[in-house]
């Protein structure tokens, strides 16, 4: 946002064009590509959300290039019940927490799982999702059947994700069978084309890429090496009233039937057993 030295030398017409568009927030850079128009549309100002569209069905891109999704749909019916208006903007998952701590954007919507390591940078909602790990290999890896399993082959993560961190702990850090790749599509591509043995990710984003490669691929679900995780909303850290309205209208959804009916719409029939 420009400061008060630039705003004098400013003309009144070009004054007015900044202070409508600019939403409180300075102008957005290239990653700004790709963001969907306000679909809850309440009043008050216009957070900006910031979310890798690379995580079906969670956050995605559809054909108009707008952002949407499971995690969308719940924010955006958390922001109706809040009171308040969110605008997304496609952000690349590397730096995207960065976008936060500068001001650029408000809240993160993109599949983050709550840890008490990120907890010391930023401030969450309540829990919005539950999730765990999967493993996906070829349909003939009989042979594998828990984590450790993957010790000698080459195995696919995206990068920063606990999937990531998981794989880590129990291959080692620095092992160079690790395959580290920016989204989930590009690693579930190698996978495909055989460039690595195996996959670790997110399980809703496993069972949706299942739906159609369930002829060539199988997942494995590991209960003893892989823990629940919970998916919230982060915003910077000490934004107290902001943190509240997005727990008030999470609460508002949860108690009305809403969230469980956009669960549905994404993951059939059933219910989160904890996050909803």
């Amino acid at each position: 946002m420009l400061n008060p030295s630039r705003r004098v030398l400013l003309s009144g017409l070009l004054l007015i064009a900044v202070t409508v568009t600019g939403c409180g927030k300075k102008q957005e850079g290239p990653d700004a590509a790709g963001a969907s128009a306000p679909l809850a549309n309440t009043g008050g100002k216009a957070y900006l959300v910031g979310t890798d569209a690379a995580y079906p069905p969670f956050e995605y891109q559809n054909g108009k290039n707008e952002v949407v999704g499971f995690t969308v749909d719940i924010l955006n019916a958390v922001a109706a019940k809040g009171g308040f208006k969110v605008r997304y903007l496609n952000t690349p998952w590397e730096g995207i927490f960065a976008t936060l701590q500068e001001g650029d954007r408000d809240i993160i919507a993109s599949s983050v799982t709550i840890t008490d390591e990120r907890k010391e940078d930023m401030d969450f909602s309540e829990p919005y999702f539950e999730a765990s790990q999967l493993i996906i290999v070829g349909k003939q890896r009989a042979d594998i059947k828990a984590l450790p399993d993957l010790k000698d082959l080459r195995v696919a993560v995206q990068t920063g994700t606990t999937g990531d961190e998981a794989v880590q702990q129990h291959l080692g850090k620095t092992n160079p069978r690790i395959k580290r790749f920016d989204s989930m599509p590009q690693a579930l591509k190698a996978l495909e084309s055989g460039s690595v043995d195996a996959v670790v990710g997110d399980n809703g984003v496993v069972q949706n890429y299942m739906k159609g490669h369930a002829a060539s691929f199988a997942t494995v679900n590991d209960p003893q090496n892989f823990h629940p995780e919970f998916y919230g909303f982060a915003v910077k850290k000490g934004n107290q009233a902001l943190l509240d309205k997005i727990d008030k209208g999470l609460e508002a959804i949860k108690a009305d039937g809403s969230y469980d009916r956009i669960y549905r719409k994404y993951f059939g029939t059933g219910k989160q057993p904890n996050a909803g």
